[in-house]
């Protein structure tokens, strides 16, 4: 059972690093972990099996977490309102967080529904797409180097909790992509036959790109299939979140039906 440590000191090396991870988009790269914080996203890790290396409360929030929450990790630190309020990255703290050790790395698994990104920059439209591929059975992700930090604070609150049911893998180059043996599939706006018009296969790969030049030329070469959405409304092109999520719930009601 793991007994609360009070930390009183902003100067304290653990809150410097705590800090960093929750402040600087790519500080979990050099540390090994990750922050997420608030009440959804640390029960959503909890429900998945994840047990944090460091729980984090606010002095005003630990009588209210202690029950459910007090027992969780290796370490639990209870620090003055105002230090947790200086760890935030949040305009209203929630004061509870997590520190997760970032899992162990593993090979690409070749014939599972897997997403593709290209360069996808944005952090929310980022999360977004995980929490898409998680609802509609996607369990990896494969992010080609340029594509925003996954284990970021802005992807985790973007994708709210979906990190905790996917495969992840970042920095790959395109000869990484040729441990899938499943069939990748690309959108264009002005390419492809409509998605509703297309036979799609299950397990796939759905690639989706840049914000504003969209999937690579070798990227595109890749694939099996190419699709676009329809849109009856004239506008150009789509949000590159909201596309994935029509074309991965199109795949999941394709799998479903047969």
């Amino acid at each position: 059972m793991s007994q609360p440590t009070s930390i009183t000191s902003r100067d304290n090396p653990l809150l410097k690093e705590l800090r960093r991870l929750s402040q600087d988009s790519t500080a979990y790269r050099k540390l090994g972990r990750f922050w997420v914080e608030g009440d959804h996203l640390c029960r959503a890790a909890l429900l998945r099996g994840r047990r944090p290396a460091i729980a984090v409360f606010a002095e005003s929030a630990w009588p209210m977490f202690e029950s459910e929450f007090g027992t969780c990790a290796a370490k639990t630190i209870v620090v003055p309102d105002a230090l947790f309020d200086g760890l935030s990255g949040l305009e209203s703290p929630t004061r509870l967080g997590f520190v997760f050790d970032l899992p162990a790395d593993t090979s690409v698994q070749a014939g599972v529904a897997s997403v593709i990104l290209d360069r996808v920059q944005d952090a929310g439209n980022v999360g977004s797409i995980l929490r898409s591929a998680a609802a509609f059975g996607f369990r990896q992700v494969l992010a080609l180097k340029g594509t925003a930090a996954l284990w970021s604070p802005k992807v985790l609150r973007a994708g709210m909790g979906a990190h905790f049911g996917l495969q992840l893998f970042e920095g790959l180059e395109l000869p990484s992509l040729d441990a899938l043996t499943v069939p990748i599939i690309v959108t264009s706006s002005h390419q492809g036959a409509l998605i509703q018009q297309q036979r799609l296969p299950m397990p796939c790969a759905w690639a989706l790109g840049h914000e504003g030049q969209g999937v690579c030329d070798a990227l595109m070469a890749r694939a099996a299939l190419s699709v676009r959405i329809g849109q009856p409304g004239g506008e150009e092109s789509l949000n590159v979140a909201a596309a994935a999520a029509i074309c991965l719930h199109a795949s999941a009601v394709a799998a479903i039906s047969g």
